[in-house]
């Protein structure tokens, strides 16, 4: 393992710590509920869902949390403003940590990042994502809001791989006038988080592993990913036994989390069972291996909670 020469900076959103030194803090877990097709939900655009089912998913992800150490997030997605209103109306009944804001409609991310404003809990809201489709009516929204942490996404479809990552990150590179990461600041958030956005495997779904390095080393931002997705996507696996997905996605996980990363866009919130044991396996892993580079790991790490 390594520790990085640049000071790596610690993102703390609502108690929850993102970032430092590879060993340092537990990995970050985030479990996305009410997604597309969600057997739970009923209705996606009016958000009818079974609010006892996922009270019972929002409370296994946070027991498996305390268990292990390793914090967790909430990644909530919504079809409308309608529906986001009504998760998050439940959310704030049963779950008191941070939450992400997500939707594959700009202006239901709007919405969202307003309404949390306005019911005062933009202080827990993690915007995802800031990426080349933000336009201007979105990033007005997100001025007009109180949200000041978000996912930027470091997605480059005219250079794919780490360096068009990363140029798209500081300059825009050939499809911006500027970098997602000015265009941030300048909207006012303060706590970033970066992503590289997986693509499939065969696609280039390993560049993902690489940038969370180069990026930590050249930006010293957290850095994090959904690497389920490439498994997801995955025609080959998909034709296989549930064992074999299962073990895949965990093994990604912990893949992803070696290769320096500080977070986890883990999918499915059913997946807890299985990332969570294998994030907090990487952690230890990681924290060991980083003793001799003066890098201690904090009170509430794997490392002294299960070993």
């Amino acid at each position: 393992m390594f520790r990085f020469s640049r000071e790596q900076s610690i993102v703390n959103v609502a108690g929850v710590k993102f970032g430092g030194q590879p060993g340092m803090l537990p990995s970050v877990l985030c479990g996305t509920i009410f997604y597309h097709g969600h057997r739970i939900v009923e209705d996606e655009e009016r958000g009818i869902f079974d609010g006892s089912a996922a009270e019972k998913l929002i409370a296994r992800q946070e027991e498996l949390s305390e268990e292990t150490g390793c914090p967790s997030v909430l990644h909530l997605y919504a079809r409308s403003p309608l529906a986001f209103e009504k998760y998050l109306d439940f959310v704030e009944r049963v779950w008191s940590g941070p939450f992400i804001i997500d939707s594959a409609d700009a202006a239901t991310r709007s919405s969202a990042a307003l309404l949390a404003t306005e019911l005062g809990y933009a202080d827990r809201a993690i915007y995802n994502s800031i990426s080349l489709a933000t336009d201007e009516k979105e990033v007005q929204a997100l001025r007009d809001s109180e949200i000041d942490s978000a996912i930027i996404l470091a997605y480059n479809p005219s250079e794919p791989g780490v360096d068009g990552s990363l140029a798209i990150l500081e300059t825009g590179g050939k499809v911006l006038e500027k970098g997602l990461l000015p265009m941030a600041w300048e909207t006012g958030l303060v706590n970033l988080l970066i992503d590289p956005a997986v693509v499939p495997l065969g696609s280039g779904a390993g560049s993902a592993l690489r940038f969370s390095v180069a990026a930590k080393a050249r930006l010293g931002l957290p850095v994090g990913s959904g690497i389920h997705n490439a498994i997801s996507s995955w025609p080959w696996l998909s034709q296989k036994e549930m064992a074999a997905r299962k073990c895949c996605d965990a093994a990604a996980a912990a893949m992803q989390l070696l290769s320096a990363a500080d977070f986890l866009l883990y999918g499915p919130i059913e997946s807890a069972d299985i990332i969570f044991p294998a994030a907090a396996m990487a952690d230890i892993l990681i924290a060991e291996a980083v003793r001799d580079l003066d890098i201690a790991p904090g009170v509430k790490h794997p490392l002294h909670r299960l070993v």
